[in-house]
């Protein structure tokens, strides 16, 4: 795989995190994360970085942005480098939630940057042969955010209601 294919590669696989999110393609999803996978959402949610399987990202992302009547995650300005069999991209993001609910505005959006590690990996069988990128960690960096501060609160009790 030539550098410009492999940073191709990379970004698309950055870009599906937030697509396969949200469209709620949750088999997808668990196949863009190598085993295991760092979350650092600190940031955002204080505590600690944490280190899950792929089948456990998506238990958990499921229900915090299932319970969302939509979301949006725009990532973009991407940045790559690439060593080897390991890469690093950073970009901006931009991450609209819509909730509607008798208690104010229906919309939260936070803005920030992702940092996703990256390593290659053999590619499954039926998914094509050869080689292929997978996340190995993200850190997402909250910079801002507007609008109704409580959602996330909220498509947490309501997700809770339906477990």
């Amino acid at each position: 795989m030539s550098t410009t294919e492999d940073r191709l590669a990379i970004v698309e696989t950055c870009t599906r995190m937030a697509w396969h999110a949200d469209r709620r393609e949750w088999d997808e999803l668990a196949g863009i994360f190598a085993d295991p996978v760092t979350l650092d959402y600190t940031s955002l949610n204080g505590g600690e970085p944490a280190e899950l399987a792929p089948d456990q990202v998506v238990a958990a992302w499921s229900a915090t942005l299932g319970a969302f009547d939509a979301t949006q995650h725009l990532i973009t300005n991407h940045l790559v480098t690439v060593e080897g069999d390991s890469a690093v991209c950073t970009a901006s993001f931009q991450a609209t939630h819509r909730l509607a609910n008798p208690h104010g505005g229906p919309l939260w959006t936070l803005g920030g940057t992702y940092r996703f590690d990256l390593v290659r990996a053999s590619a499954e069988s039926g998914a094509g042969s050869g080689e292929e990128w997978k996340i190995n960690a993200v850190v997402m960096t909250a910079i801002w955010a507007d609008g109704n501060e409580d959602l996330p609160s909220l498509a947490a009790a309501k997700a809770a209601e339906s477990s």
